[in-house]
C-alpha cells in the first residue's frame, strides 16, 4: 500500500519524522519499504483494513496516540428520487447504488487528484473512474461506475450461466462458468462482481449518465473467481482480504461529492439493499487480563491495556470481560488475537528479557505405540536415502506407474505437473531418480514413507534401487543391482516371504508379492521395459512398496516377543538333493520340510540349483541343507535318519520330488 505523507497527515497529525514513523510501523508489524514523501508499506494478508489511507491513519493514530481527524463526508441531498431496481444474491449481502445524470465525463481530472493517484501507483484514466479509485484508496471501499445508458431495466446480482461471455475492461474475453457472481441487467452480464467491469458498460468520455456502485462481496467469492479467471485488480485484492461491510453508503456519498465537484451532474436517491443475515456479525471476544501474562510471560498495567483498546477503537467491558471489535477488524476472533494487539502497541522492545526456565522431563513413548524409526535406521544402514515428495503428482506419470487405479484430480492444482493425488509412492521416487540421474549419479537407493490416496488414505513405505550394487572399488567387480539385492534389503526389515505376482507397471517375470502371515502386504519388482523406455532410463530400476501401517504394528509386536534360551546341545546338518519340477518355487519346498521337521529345524537353505546336462527336461536339481537341533537333549542318528526319510517321502508325495542319487 502506497500512501503520501501529506495525504496521511490530513487524517492524523503525527509528531514524528518519517524515519521514526517508519520504525514504529515496522515494529507494529507493517513493514515500510520506502520512507520518501510516499510511504510504501507491505500489508500482511490478515490486515486488509490497512489497504487505505484511512486504515493506515487509524494505525498511526493508535501507535502515536495522536487524534484521528477524518475527512468530512456529507450526505448529498438527491436532486431526484430516481432509482433502479436491484436484486441481490448469495455472496453480496450489501449493495448500494446511485444514479447521477448529466455528468460531463470529458472534463479533465484535476491535477491534485492525478498527483495523489500517481503517488499511490494508480494511473489516471478519466475523472469518474479516477474518483472511484480515489475513494478506494482513501476509504478502502472498491467502487465501480457504469454507463447508465447501457443498463437495461435494473441491476441483478446473480450467478452466471455457463457459456455466457464478457469482454472486460482490460480487453480480455472470458467465457463464464456457472459459479461466477456477476453484476447483470435483464439482458446481459455487465461485470464480474468485485473483480473487473465489462467493456461495453464502462464509462467513456461520451457518457452522460452514470450508475455508481458500492457493494460488499464476501472474500471467498472474490478469491474463487479471481483465481479461476486469472485476473488481478486493486478491487479484487481488497475484497479478497476483507472490506469493512458497513462503509458502502459512506463511500458512495464521498464519491458523489467528488464527482459533482469535478464533472457536475444531478444525484438521484441512494439505493440500498441489505441481507442482514449474511453480513459478518460484529465480533465479541472474551478477554481477561490474566491472559496477557499467561501468553506473553509478563503483565501489563490494566490502565495501559485499556488505553490500547481505546486507541484501537475496541470497546472493553471489564465487568463482563468482553471486547467488541470494530467492523473493519475482521482478522480478530480469539483472545490470543487481542493479546497480540496489546503486545504490538505496547512495544515489542519493552518485553523484558528473562532467562528461560523449564523442567526437563524425559518422554516415555507408550509401549504399544508404533514407531518408524527402526525402519528408517534399517534402510539407511543399507545405503538408502530418505526422500519426502509432494502428494500431488503428474497425471501422466501416475497413470504410467499405477494404471489400474484412477487418481483423484485436484480442482485447482498448483501446477500442471501436480494435478492428481498419488495412489502409490513411485512417482515421487522416480522423479527423484530422474533428478539424480541427470546429475551423473550412478548408484541410487531411495525410500519414502507417506500417505497414498486410494478409496481411502493408506500409509505406505516405498523404495527404489538402480545403478551399481556397490560403490565402485578395486577389490570387488562392478555389477548392476538386481532383484535379489532389493529383496535382501526388504528381508532385513521383517521375515517376509515372496510369491510370484503381476503388476501392470512391473516386469512380468521379475515381480513378486510380499507376504507376511499368509497376507499380502506389498509388492516388489523391476519396472516394466515400456515404463523405463517412456522415462528414458537406460538402466534397470527395481521398486517396492509396503503397507506401512501393518509393518509398524508388526514390528512393535515382534519387539515384545519373549526371548528363548539358545540350546546348548549340538546342531546336526543333513543335506538332501532332489529333482523337482522347474515351476515349483524353492519356498514351497522349504515350507514342506518345515512342516515335517517341526521345532527340530533351526534353518533350511538352498545351496545349489542345477538344470541341464544329466537332468531330465522340465526338472531342476536343488540341494538343501537342513540344520537340526533339539532344545533339551542331543539328537541320535536313528531319529535323524527316520526324520529325513519322512522329509523325502513327504516331498515325493506332495511335490513329486525324486531323491537324486
Amino acid at each position: 500500500m502506497k500512501c503520501s505523507e501529506s495525504w496521511l497527515r490530513e487524517w492524523v497529525n503525527f509528531d514524528l519524522t518519517r524515519e521514526k514513523l517508519s520504525d514504529l510501523l515496522t515494529m507494529a508489524g507493517l513493514e515500510v519499504e520506502s520512507v520518501e514523501p510516499v510511504f510504501d508499506i507491505s500489508i500482511t494478508p490478515n490486515r486488509g483494513d490497512c489497504l487505505s489511507v484511512r486504515g493506515i491513519a487509524r494505525e498511526v493514530s493508535a501507535l502515536t496516540r495522536a487524534p484521528l481527524t477524518p475527512v468530512a463526508i456529507t450526505a448529498i441531498p438527491p436532486a431526484s428520487q430516481e432509482t433502479l431496481p436491484v436484486t441481490l444474491s448469495e455472496g453480496c449481502p450489501h449493495y448500494v447504488g446511485r444514479i447521477i445524470r448529466h455528468v460531463k465525463a470529458d472534463k479533465p481530472t484535476p491535477a491534485w487528484l492525478q498527483e495523489r493517484l500517481q503517488q499511490c501507483g494508480v494511473n489516471s484514466i478519466s475523472p469518474i473512474v479516477d474518483v472511484t479509485n480515489y475513494v478506494m484508496l482513501e476509504l478502502g471501499q472498491p467502487m465501480h461506475a457504469f454507463d447508465l445508458g447501457k443498463i437495461k431495466q435494473g441491476i441483478i446480482v446473480r450467478q452466471s450461466k455457463a457459456g455466457e461471455k464478457l469482454t472486460l475492461l482490460d480487453g480480455s474475453e472470458k467465457v463464464l462458468d456457472a459459479e461466477t457472481l456477476v453484476i447483470a441487467d435483464q439482458e446481459k452480464v455487465l461485470a464480474i462482481a468485485g473483480v473487473m467491469g465489462g467493456m461495453e458498460s464502462g464509462v467513456t468520455s461520451l457518457t452522460h449518465d452514470i450508475f455508481l456502485e458500492s457493494a460488499y462481496f464476501t472474500p471467498t467469492t472474490i478469491a474463487r473467481q479471481r483465481q479461476y479467471y486469472l485476473l488481478n485488480s486493486d478491487s479484487a485484492y481488497r475484497f479478497e482480504r476483507g472490506v469493512d461491510p458497513t462503509i458502502q453508503r459512506e463511500a458512495i456519498e464521498r464519491a458523489t461529492q467528488l464527482i459533482l465537484e469535478i464533472v457536475g451532474g444531478e444525484a438521484g436517491a441512494i439505493i440500498e439493499n441489505t441481507s442482514e443475515a449474511d453480513l459478518p456479525a460484529q465480533r465479541k471476544i472474551k478477554f481477561s487480563p490474566e491472559k496477557i501474562e499467561k501468553i506473553l510471560g509478563f503483565s501489563i498495567p490494566t490502565k495501559e491495556v485499556e488505553a490500547i483498546f481505546k486507541a484501537l477503537n475496541f470497546k472493553y467491558d471489564s465487568l463482563s470481560g468482553q471486547v467488541t471489535t470494530p467492523s473493519y477488524r475482521f482478522d480478530l476472533s480469539l483472545p490470543e488475537d487481542l493479546v497480540e494487539e496489546i503486545a504490538r502497541l505496547y512495544g515489542y522492545d519493552k518485553i523484558p528479557v528473562q532467562p528461560i526456565k523449564a523442567d526437563l522431563r524425559t518422554h516415555h513413548a507408550a509401549e504399544n505405540a508404533p514407531d518408524t524409526h527402526p525402519l528408517r535406521l534399517a534402510l539407511s544402514h543399507q545405503g538408502f536415502h530418505e526422500i519426502i515428495s509432494y502428494s500431488f503428482v503428474d497425471k501422466k506419470l501416475q497413470a504410467l506407474l499405477d494404471p489400474q487405479e484412477v487418481p483423484r484430480e485436484l480442482v485447482n492444482p498448483i501446477t500442471a505437473d501436480m494435478a492428481v493425488m498419488r495412489t502409490n509412492l513411485w512417482p515421487g521416487l522416480v522423479n527423484t531418480l530422474l533428478y539424480n540421474k541427470s546429475r551423473q549419479q550412478q548408484r541410487i537407493r531411495l525410500f519414502e514413507m507417506g500417505m497414498c490416496f486410494l478409496t481411502q488414505e493408506q500409509l505406505k513405505l516405498g523404495g527404489l534401487v538402480t545403478g551399481l550394487a556397490q560403490q565402485e572399488q578395486w577389490g570387488v567387480p562392478a555389477r548392476e543391482v538386481d532383484f535379489f539385492d532389493l529383496k535382501g534389503a526388504i528381508e532385513q526389515l521383517y521375515p517376509f516371504t515372496f510369491k510370484p505376482d503381476t503388476h501392470p507397471a512391473l516386469h512380468p517375470g521379475q515381480t513378486a508379492g510380499i507376504y507376511a502371515q499368509n497376507q499380502q502386504v506389498g509388492i516388489i519388482g523391476a519396472l516394466h521395459p515400456t515404463v523405463t523406455q517412456a522415462l528414458d532410463l537406460p538402466c534397470k530400476v527395481f521398486v517396492f512398496e509396503l503397507d506401512l501401517t501393518w509393518l509398524r504394528t508388526a514390528l512393535q509386536k515382534l519387539a515384545h516377543h519373549h526371548v528363548q534360551e539358545i540350546s546348548k546341545f549340538p546342531e546336526i546338518r543333513r543335506d538332501v538333493a532332489i529333482l523337482v519340477n522347474q515351476s515349483i518355487p524353492s519356498k514351497d519346498i522349504q515350507d514342506t520340510i518345515s512342516k515335517v521337521t517341526g521345532d527340530w529345524l533351526k534353518d533350511c537353505f538352498v545351496f545349489d540349483v542345477y538344470a541341464g546336462k544329466g537332468v531330465p527336461p522340465g526338472l531342476k536339481s536343488i540341494a538343501l541343507a537342513l540344520i537340526l537341533q533339539h532344545p533339551t537333549r542331543t539328537l541320535v542318528d536313528d531319529e535323524v535318519v527316520a526324520l529325513m526319510d519322512r522329509v523325502v517321502q513327504t516331498l515325493k508325495d506332495q511335490l513329486g520330488a525324486q531323491l537324486r542319487s
